[in-house]
Parts: structure tokens; sequence; C-alpha cells
């Protein structure tokens, strides 16, 4: 493993452990040359589709890009950094095992509602008031309604 700082290839494992519920594995590395330490993460990697943009532009699954807007949606509340890596490793799994050469990205849009709608209803409105790009207050708040009325609580 190349050395991120000095480039050299001379590193060695300082330490490893199971990470994201066994999914992938944690290790720790000093390089020889520079005596600097970094991580890595290694894991499966699961013949993911093709995302069909709505547009109808095709481009390559990116767990990057869905661990993003699961980043961007969760900003300032009380979530670990350990249960976004674990939702988007629980998605790319679900979309990996499917088995589908395409995927359109409505479907991953409305896989992640799901996830955050059960992890915090916070961001879960973060996130569809941009996925689903609602034109006027109306339908935020008829999102809202629908919310409130899943978790029990009371429409308003």
């Amino acid at each position: 493993m190349q050395c991120p700082f000095c480039r050299a290839m001379e590193t060695r494992v300082v330490d490893s452990r199971l990470a994201a519920g066994g999914t992938s594995v944690w290790r720790r590395r000093a390089c020889d040359a520079c005596q600097k330490r970094f991580t890595t993460y290694e894991r499966v990697e699961h013949s993911l589709p093709t995302v069909v943009k709505k547009d109808g532009q095709r481009e390559p699954f990116d767990r990057d890009k869905l661990l993003r807007s699961l980043r961007i949606a969760c900003n300032k509340r009380p979530i670990s950094a350990d249960a976004l890596e674990e939702t988007a490793s629980q998605l790319e799994r679900e979309i990996g095992e499917a088995g589908d050469k395409e995927i359109a990205s409505v479907i991953i849009g409305e896989r992640v509602m799901a996830r955050l709608k059960q992890l915090d209803g916070v961001a879960y409105v973060r996130f569809a008031s941009v996925y689903k790009s609602f034109r006027d207050i109306d339908e935020f708040m008829s999102e809202m309604d629908d919310l409130l009325r899943s978790r029990g609580g009371r429409p308003a």
C-alpha cells in the first residue's frame, strides 16, 4: 500500500479490526520511510449496477456520493459517523445483491428516504426537500404531515 504522505511503497499493517458490523476491515498502517501512520478500509466490492438518472444519463454507482448525501442530510444531527457508514453499506449491499445491471436513481432515493425516516426525522425532511424538489410550502407541509402520521404524532 502506498503511503499517502511520502508515496513510498514500503508500508506495514500495525493493527487490523473488523468494522461496519463485520462487512469491512479497518487497518492501521505505518510507513517505513516517513514513519507516519494512516488508516485504510477494506471491503468486498459488489458488482454494482449503473445508475439511470431522471434525465436518462447513466453513471456508475458511487458509494461516496451516497455517503455524502447522507452526511449532508444528517449534518448537526445526533447521528454517529458509524451509523451513516452502516446505512451506506446496507444500501450498497442491497443494491449489489439485487443483481440488476441498472437501477433508477429514483429507487435509490426512495430507499435512502426510507432509511433516513427510521434514523432521524429532521434528516429525512432535509433529504426529501431536496430529493422531491418541493415547489411550495404546501408540498413541504404535506410531507411533514405524512412524517408525523407515520411516527404516531398528530398532523397539523
